[in-house]
Order: C-alpha cells, then sequence, then structure tokens
C-alpha cells in the first residue's frame, strides 16, 4: 500500500464560520466580504497589460554568453529559455533598485527571484533548517507560515508580541523561545494584521539577539510599504543593514504592486559577508534545482514596479479611509475598541470575552457581514477580530451598521 508523508496531514473538516458561510452563499444570500484581501478584486488600480505583451520588454543578456542566434533571439523573444538560477540580471537590478530607495544602497548580486514569497520560505527552510529544526515565529501572525514549515518537515516555535506594546516586538521574549533546535528567528514588518512596524531599537536588539545564538533573521516586508503615517524610528527594509546576523529581506509584486498573479517575488541576503555569499552560494543550488520563474514577468519587471506608486496611493487611500470609517463609527460608550496600529491592510477589534471570538463572527455571518476571528492568528490575552480595509467603501461602510449592532448587542 502507498503510504503518504505526516507532514501533508493537514486538516479537512471545515471550521464552523467556513462552513456558515458557503451555507448562506449557496442559499444566495448577500454577503459583505469584510475578510476579503485579494487586491485584484476591489477595484484597485492595475497596470497596462500591454507590459506582459511579447516584445514590450527587452531580455537582457543572461551571465553565460548565447550563442550569435541565440542573442539575435534573445533581444526580441521573451520565449526563449534563458535560464539563470537567482533571476535575469535586468529583473534583478529592477528589484536592486527599488529596494535602494526605501534604505540603504543594496546590489543585485545580493538579490533572488522566486515565483512567491511561499516558495522563497520553502527555499529558507532548506537552506538554514534539518528536519525536525525550529524557526521562531510571531503570535499573533500568520498562519501560512506554519504549513510552510511544516511542509519542509520544520516545526515553528512562537515568541508572544504583548499587547501592552501595541503588539510590538520584544527581543527578551524572543530570547526566551530559543532551544537547542532554533536555526531562525521571523519577524514580519509591519505585523500581519497587527500592524505594527518594526523600530530601530527593536531591530537591533533583535539582531543581537540572532548574533548571539547563531541564528538567521527572516525579515517579511511585502507590507512594509504601506504605512498609513509618519513616525520616527520605523524600520521600512533590513536589506542594506550592516546588521552582525545573516539577514533576509523576503517581498515581491503580490503585497507591493497589488499582483498575486504575476508570480514574482524576491529576496535579499545580507549580513557578514562571508555568512551572506556562503547562503547565496547554497541558495544558488536550491533554486537551480527550480528555476521557478517566468521570463515575460521578470521582462516587464521594471514597468510593474513603475505602477506600484500608484497602486500603492490608491491602497492607502482606501485602507486609511476605511479606518477611518471604522473608528467614527465605534459608539464612545461601546464594549469593543479598535487596536491601535500604523499600518498594513487590516483592522484588529478588541472584544469582549463574552460570547466570544466564534459566537461574535457567526452573528455577523447571520447578518450578512464575514470578519474573522483573532483565534485564526493566534491572538491570546483576550477576544479579537480581524478586519480587512481593501473593501471599496461602498462595501465597508454598508458592513458598519450591523458590525457595530451585533458589537454592542
Amino acid at each position: 500500500m502507498s503510504r503518504f508523508s505526516l507532514r501533508t496531514a493537514f486538516p479537512r473538516t471545515p471550521n464552523p464560520l467556513s462552513q456558515a458561510a458557503a451555507e448562506r452563499q449557496s442559499r444566495g444570500l448577500p454577503l459583505l466580504d469584510l475578510a476579503e484581501t485579494n487586491p485584484t478584486r476591489v477595484g484597485l488600480p492595475l497596470p497596462d497589460p500591454d507590459l506582459l505583451k511579447p516584445g514590450a520588454q527587452r531580455i537582457r543578456a543572461p551571465s553565460h554568453p548565447p550563442t550569435d542566434a541565440d542573442g539575435a533571439s534573445l533581444a526580441a523573444s521573451p520565449f526563449l529559455y534563458a535560464p539563470e538560477p537567482f533571476g535575469l540580471p535586468s529583473a534583478r537590478e529592477a528589484v536592486a533598485g527599488y529596494l535602494s530607495t526605501r534604505g540603504a544602497p543594496v546590489s543585485s548580486e545580493h538579490v533572488v527571484l522566486a515565483a512567491s514569497t511561499s516558495e522563497t520560505y520553502g527555499w529558507l527552510f532548506k537552506l538554514l533548517c534539518d528536519p525536525g529544526d525550529t524557526v521562531l515565529v510571531p503570535a499573533p501572525g500568520y498562519p501560512l507560515l506554519d504549513v510552510l514549515a511544516r511542509l519542509e518537515g520544520v516545526h515553528t516555535r512562537p515568541y508572544r508580541l504583548p499587547s501592552v506594546h501595541g503588539f510590538g516586538l520584544d527581543a527578551a521574549a524572543v530570547e526566551a523561545a530559543i532551544d537547542a533546535r532554533t536555526r531562525a528567528v521571523l519577524v514580519v514588518n509591519p505585523g500581519n494584521p497587527t500592524g505594527h512596524f518594526l523600530h530601530e531599537g527593536e531591530l537591533q536588539a533583535l539582531a543581537d539577539v540572532c548574533a548571539r545564538h547563531g541564528l538567521a533573521l527572516l525579515c517579511d516586508e511585502v507590507f512594509s510599504d504601506f504605512a498609513w503615517d509618519t513616525g520616527t524610528g520605523r524600520v521600512t527594509t533590513v536589506a542594506g543593514r550592516p546588521l552582525p546576523c545573516l539577514t533576509f529581506a523576503l517581498s515581491g509584486l503580490s503585497k507591493v504592486a497589488g499582483l498575486p498573479g504575476l508570480k514574482l517575488s524576491w529576496l535579499h541576503v545580507g549580513g557578514p559577508t562571508s555568512l551572506r555569499d556562503e547562503a547565496l552560494a547554497r541558495l544558488e543550488d536550491v533554486a537551480d534545482a527550480a528555476l521557478s520563474v517566468g521570463t515575460p514577468v521578470q521582462l516587464a519587471l521594471s514597468g510593474l514596479l513603475a505602477h506600484a506608486p500608484r497602486f500603492q496611493q490608491a491602497l492607502l487611500e482606501r485602507v486609511k479611509g476605511n479606518r477611518e470609517r471604522l473608528v467614527a463609527a465605534r459608539p464612545e460608550d461601546a464594549a469593543w475598541d479598535v487596536v491601535p496600529a500604523h499600518g498594513g491592510w487590516s483592522a484588529v477589534l478588541r472584544i469582549p470575552l463574552q460570547p466570544g471570538e466564534e459566537a461574535t463572527c457567526l452573528r455577523l455571518l447571520a447578518a450578512g457581514v464575514r470578519v474573522q476571528p483573532g483565534y485564526f492568528y493566534d491572538f491570546g490575552g483576550g477576544a479579537y477580530l480581524v478586519l480587512s480595509l481593501l473593501p471599496t467603501p461602498e462595501v465597508f461602510t454598508a458592513a458598519l451598521a450591523p458590525l457595530v449592532r451585533e458589537l454592542t448587542a
């Protein structure tokens, strides 16, 4: 008989919230979805589709010179296969230029392209961990990280983000979570869904912990372009920073330009020279085994990144406006509150312990509004709801009346 890996033995029973939402939709009842996180479904700007047409962009010759015949084709056709483990030089330079506008200048030689941040995580877990090793992850945090680690035979071990600090990072809590099998610390900047940006003091304390224990620092920066307000001392990227530990900065088109369907992400490798160079050499073997990024999207990358500011401006107007509507709709004497945050695409509500997260979500579904419970994200020390700020103002405003009514009932 065939035997299947325990790494893929995920629960298959739908949770009560998914079942209730599916039942409502099967009955044709309307649903105001405040769990929507797909930027392509909420009316935000998209780039000119001509960017992806054959011949719209031109490919730079690969590091291994082609023949004369190949060279002629290379300049004219995005269909020529020019395998580069880390991605085409022109695309890597486009990413380096983008990163350099957000922090210290970086070299394209330290940039690695992949098809998604999920794939990048898989590569990093392969690079840093043996089966049974652990990676520290923030709690609350995004639940996909546990799934991605498990698929590589790696365990996640949470470190708590204290609510008294607005879910900011506590380096002492990170250090207390380290065990003998820990190989890396993962931080999300700003937090998803908490919206707290890493600050300079937090980063330096965290890097010192990683350096003392010989751990790599993985910084997920997919939301770091989306600060709602100005603030001093915030970290926008660890790329190009002279930190004492091996560092990896992750991002991609999915969030930066609102284009999850184009499947291109990037990774910047930094830290002490010897560690960085060895990591890049080992990553080349991993990336060469996949060669996962399509040529057309790499050729179009410069233009797609040029579109990013337009998308980001529209998205920031959307999420800031929806958050202001949410705060304004809260009655002064309400038993629930909007948790302070400074960026990202979500809002977190702290609600009474009774009737609790799931019961409240089910009541809201019955009223035609979908939100997510805090336990999806491993919140602790209270009861929370998570709302997406991406829906159109019309959808978000329509959802506020039943939301406030159910939360104050």
